[in-house]
């Protein structure tokens, strides 16, 4: 989905989701409801686990499920034609609110700057970014030399590259580290199967035989000779990691994961003396490490993966730098070990585990190590030098947004973060870790006009039924009645330990601005106050998550 259908994506489901009232204020004579389309039921005996089940509508699931996904003109006719039922009455009950609709897309539109860009990320005598041009539906991909205005090339325009096509959309790119060649992945059909191209930069030229049913997922090894990629297999898995010579050639297969329950994926270390494949998922992980001095070899397993036991690695240099939550370090701590031995039995603490503090990740330069931390749905960045002292970049508010980008070179003392809130746009700023100066490089434009100060930022605590506190951020304008009145939309998602930022988003506006009060639970199922915030809404304790979300509601 480009940004443009995005926002009127947005824009539909704000109406239909949240605002009935605003409805009213677009409809003119009452119109008859359409009547609904109703599914045929063709009963199917299924039994699972000893127990049997009766599903009236096994024959919505395409037996031919797997080649859909590839082509997805192959769908059933009696599928597609109840779905395309589905969306004309979706049509029908939305028609009165159009006008509403259509004046709600502008509004949102008016907030995006279409002629946007990144901040360039400076790496060797290059600095890449991504920029718009106005009325493109997709990116450009650029760089233009170190410390230029001017002498940009584009690397690819992804809107040439939709052309013809009913769906387009790069999900990845990577240029080689020694700057010769450009890849990327693209989904065009809407079914997350990437072919990945490589360009060659000196001649412009796409090489030929791009790799067929991959994820959005590849790297390539540090000498850029090779490329690194996850492969999809038929039933969507990322199953297998492949290599080949980076202009093409022989494919060989690297690692093959028989694990069903298993991801994994590819990548490259901070200082570029490894190949990582990291295979997890949400309670055990395992990662098997390649030497960039011979990328050719076999993966050789850093940890043997145990049962609830999670760890993540980098290379800082001269040693590994491991992320984990062993020894029941709950919200994770990090330890360090050497780098022939990167073993449990090696690792050593380096920031002890902290309940309550739940470190999310760590960006590695030559001198300093950054982290970022969750506590109370709020994020901090803590940098570390070599010696072990510590200094933090935190924002005094009561919700906030916090994100380390970290840095595209190994060997600086700059890394990138930005910060922005419920009613502040985002500013992107670089940061010197040695002398700690912070230059603002960019902060997010809305063309049609956008004032924080008129806007109001709170964090409340709503007890829940077993008496946890759950955090919740409210956006309202300062105008706006505190009495209940005001009509509220409450948002809450709680799985897989995906945390709810208290962030800038500017398609709220619509509904702030005309009176609404917008609410983000941070619900338990989440990681926003820790990882056990995750552990305490899973399995047996799922409900969590759900009375959660009433809670403030109620309270």
């Amino acid at each position: 989905m480009n940004r443009r259908e995005l926002i009127a994506s947005t824009a539909a489901v704000g109406v239909v989701a949240a605002s009935p009232a605003l409805a009213r204020q677009s409809t003119g004579a009452s119109m008859s409801k359409p009547t609904p389309p109703v599914a045929k039921k063709v009963p199917v005996r299924i039994e699972q686990l000893g127990r049997v089940r009766v599903d009236d509508y096994q024959w919505m699931k395409d037996d031919n499920w797997q080649a859909v996904l590839r082509d997805p003109s192959l769908i059933k006719a009696d599928v597609k034609e109840h779905l395309t039922a589905e969306n004309a009455y979706r049509e029908a009950m939305m028609a009165s609110t159009l006008p509403l609709q259509a004046q709600m897309f502008e509004e949102m539109k008016g907030r995006i700057k279409e002629d946007d860009s990144s901040v360039p990320a400076a790496d060797g005598p290059w600095q890449y970014y991504v920029r718009y041009n106005t009325g493109d539906q997709h990116p450009l991909y650029c760089r233009r030399p170190r410390g230029k205005k001017d002498g940009e090339i584009i690397l690819l325009d992804c809107n040439k590259l939709a052309e013809g096509k009913a769906y387009s959309e790069v999900s990845a790119t990577e240029h080689s580290p020694d700057h010769a060649l450009f890849g990327y992945a693209e989904d065009a059909q809407g079914s997350e199967v990437y072919k990945i191209y490589v360009k060659d930069l000196a001649t412009g030229e796409v090489l030929p035989n791009p790799i067929e049913s991959a994820s959005a997922n590849f790297t390539f090894s540090p000498d850029s000779q090779w490329i690194f990629w996850t492969n999809r297999d038929d039933n969507g898995r990322p199953d297998k990691i492949f290599r080949r010579p980076a202009r093409g050639g022989e494919t060989t297969l690297v690692n093959e994961e028989t694990d069903e329950g298993m991801f994994q994926g590819v990548g490259r270390t901070a200082d570029d003396a490894f190949i990582v494949i990291s295979i997890g998922n949400q309670e055990t992980s395992e990662s098997r490490i390649i030497p960039a001095s011979n990328p050719t070899a076999a993966p050789v397993v850093a940890e043997p993966r145990h049962v609830g036991r999670l760890y993540d690695l980098d290379h800082w240099g001269d040693r590994w730098v491991i992320r984990t939550n062993a020894d029941d370090a709950v919200d994770f701590k990090v330890m360090e070990a050497p780098t022939a031995s990167p073993g449990k039995a090696n690792w050593k603490d380096l920031i002890p585990h902290t309940p309550g503090r739940f470190i999310e990740g760590v960006a590695l330069v030559k001198d300093y190590l950054g982290r970022q931390e969750r506590a109370d749905a709020n994020t901090k960045i803590v940098i570390r030098d070599r010696a072990g002292a510590e200094h933090e970049i935190a924002v005094d508010e009561p919700a906030y947004a916090l994100s380390l980008g970290g840095a595209s070179e190994f060997d600086t003392t700059v890394m990138r973060y930005g910060y922005n809130s419920p009613s502040t746009p985002t500013s992107t700023y670089d940061y010197d870790l040695k002398t700690r100066e912070r230059t603002l490089r960019k902060v997010q434009e809305i063309p049609s006009g956008h004032n924080p100060a008129d806007y109001v930022v709170e964090r409340l605590n709503a007890p829940a039924a077993d008496g946890e506190l759950v955090p919740v951020t409210v956006l309202r304008r300062k105008d706006t009645p505190v009495d209940g009145s005001a009509p509220l939309l409450l948002y809450g998602y709680g799985s897989y330990g995906i945390p709810m930022a208290a962030s800038f988003a500017t398609n709220r506006l619509s509904l702030v601005d005309r009176g609404f009060i917008y609410a983000i639970a941070h619900i338990r199922g989440g990681s926003d106050k820790g990882w056990n915030w995750f552990l305490t809404a899973r399995r047996f304790t799922k409900k969590n998550t759900f009375t959660d979300s009433s809670r403030p509601l109620n309270t």
